[in-house]
């Protein structure tokens, strides 16, 4: 699939983010995207590879390039890159001028009218693709960088683009290859006295290959956090200093803070990074039972409703958190809704900051509260703060550190694991002494799995489905 032909048709995109700007781009890529480009501005030195050209951007509507007299609208930077050594592989052009939307839209329609064709989302990153510029996972990481969120997801995604994930993936493959080669020539030739490749040699070169595969299985659950961030639901009872620790977390008044109990009425979300992990903090309505006591009626039923809902979006947040950090007040006994939430927690990764420690005795909190470790907090005075941070960055990537080519998509994942599923089948029917021509199938399998990771042997329905997330431009 890829190292295909070139395109027929020259396609046209506004490659920039939408809006004003101090610059703005229009990217051609195709067989006529200098012939065109000559005729979108007038060029004052003649294009030449890799170096920017100098032009003006004249007012179609009053003459134009070529029709006598023209009125510049504005001044623009052009620089062509000459097929193959360009980012698709064909002939690219970038017309960077001042970033009017006015403008852009006018280069871009009258690309069109020269013939032209509007990119699909992602069609330009497709091409390099299909010109084997780049292999897949190489090609989904340029969506990564574009959709980074923290400096740690932009360094995962410049790594994948260079290519560290298929490193890991080709001897494995190579080795693959050699297997099957050799399989196969002992069916071939097993008339003509070439050995029968025997058991354990089948058995060892299948295990080679497994403690690969199984590492990187199991880098999916560092790459998925770093790719797509946890949800971490600060909890407990009201008036413990919830929002006062989210604030902390945060770095700024993010969540109203009050003496008085109950003033969170609903969840409140701020996303954050703790070293380069993309966290959703949910600040969460206080835990209890007994609502406006010593109210008049009338108002105690307003504010029971209201602290009811918040109450319930609480739990909601509790249960579809990735992460939970319980938060309890040092200078006051568990009550029965904080032994509840604790067993609630009990088996899920949650910790605990027994918060106001500056006001309560001097002295060690417990390690662990009902089962869940827990950590002295002060919010008022920063006391543990970065220790809690610490906590939850570990709680949140298991320990695991940082390594490069790690799985980052469930694809990438499903891809792996059906491989390691087809060399367990492959070395079980060879231990049970089953022919060769059935090992193969196993071990094509494998095979085929691998290549749907960097591409070659995926199908155009799943191209057109991954590439249809990037945007118009790329």
């Amino acid at each position: 699939m890829a190292g295909s032909k070139p395109s027929a048709d020259t396609i046209a995109a506004i490659s920039t983010p939408p809006g004003r700007g101090g610059i703005g781009i229009v990217r051609l890529s195709g067989p006529e995207a200098g012939s065109i480009a000559a005729q979108l501005v007038s060029l004052r030195q003649p294009l030449e590879h890799g170096r920017a050209r100098l032009a003006d951007v004249l007012d179609a509507e009053r003459g134009g390039v070529g029709h006598g007299e023209a009125v510049r609208i504005d001044e623009a930077l052009v620089t062509w890159f000459a097929a193959p050594n360009s980012y698709t592989a064909e002939d690219v052009v970038e017309i960077a001028a001042h970033g009017s939307p006015v403008v852009l839209e006018l280069l871009l329609r009258r690309s069109l009218d020269l013939g032209a064709r509007l990119a699909e989302p992602g069609e330009f990153t497709q091409r390099a693709f299909l010109a084997g510029r780049l292999d897949l996972t190489q090609a989904e990481a340029v969506r990564d960088l574009i959709e980074a969120q923290t400096l740690t997801q932009a360094r995962q995604a410049a790594s994948q683009m260079g290519g560290a994930l298929s490193r890991r993936v080709e001897p494995v493959k190579q080795s693959l290859v050699e297997l099957i080669a050799l399989l196969e020539a002992g069916i071939d030739f097993a008339e003509d006295d070439v050995d029968v490749t025997p058991a354990d040699e089948i058995a060892r070169r299948i295990a080679e290959q497994t403690p690969a595969l199984t590492g990187l299985e199991a880098s999916f659950g560092r790459g998925r956090i770093v790719h797509d961030g946890l949800t971490l639901a600060i909890v407990g009872r009201p008036n413990v200093g919830k929002s006062s620790l989210f604030n902390r977390l945060v770095e700024r008044e993010r969540a109203i803070v009050t003496a008085t109990p109950g003033t969170t009425r609903d969840t409140v979300t701020e996303r954050i990074s703790l070293d380069g992990i993309p966290l959703e903090l949910v600040d969460t309505a206080g835990l209890r039972d007994g609502l406006a006591e010593g109210l008049g009626e009338g108002l105690r039923e307003g504010l029971e409703e209201a602290e009811q809902l918040g109450i319930a979006r609480s739990r909601e947040a509790l249960a579809d958190a990735a992460l939970v950090l319980v938060v309890l007040d040092a200078t006051q006994p568990l009550d029965e809704e904080e032994h509840r939430l604790l067993a609630a927690v009990e088996g899920r990764p949650a910790l605990v900051a027994v918060n106001k420690c500056d006001l309560a005795a001097a002295g060690e909190a417990a390690e662990e509260v009902g089962g869940v470790r827990a950590l002295r907090t002060s919010a008022l005075t920063g006391e543990g703060i970065p220790a809690l941070r610490e906590r939850i960055l570990a709680l949140a990537t298991g320990g695991a550190a940082s390594e490069p080519g790690i799985l980052t998509s469930l694809r990438h994942h499903q891809a792996i694991a059906t491989a390691l599923a087809a060399l367990g089948d492959a070395a079980q029917a060879n231990s049970n002494a089953i022919p060769h021509e059935m090992i193969l199938l196993d071990l094509y399998r494998a095979l085929w799995a691998l290549d749907s990771l960097t591409g070659q042997t995926t199908s155009d329905d799943i191209l057109n489905l991954i590439f249809s997330t990037f945007c118009i431009g790329k």
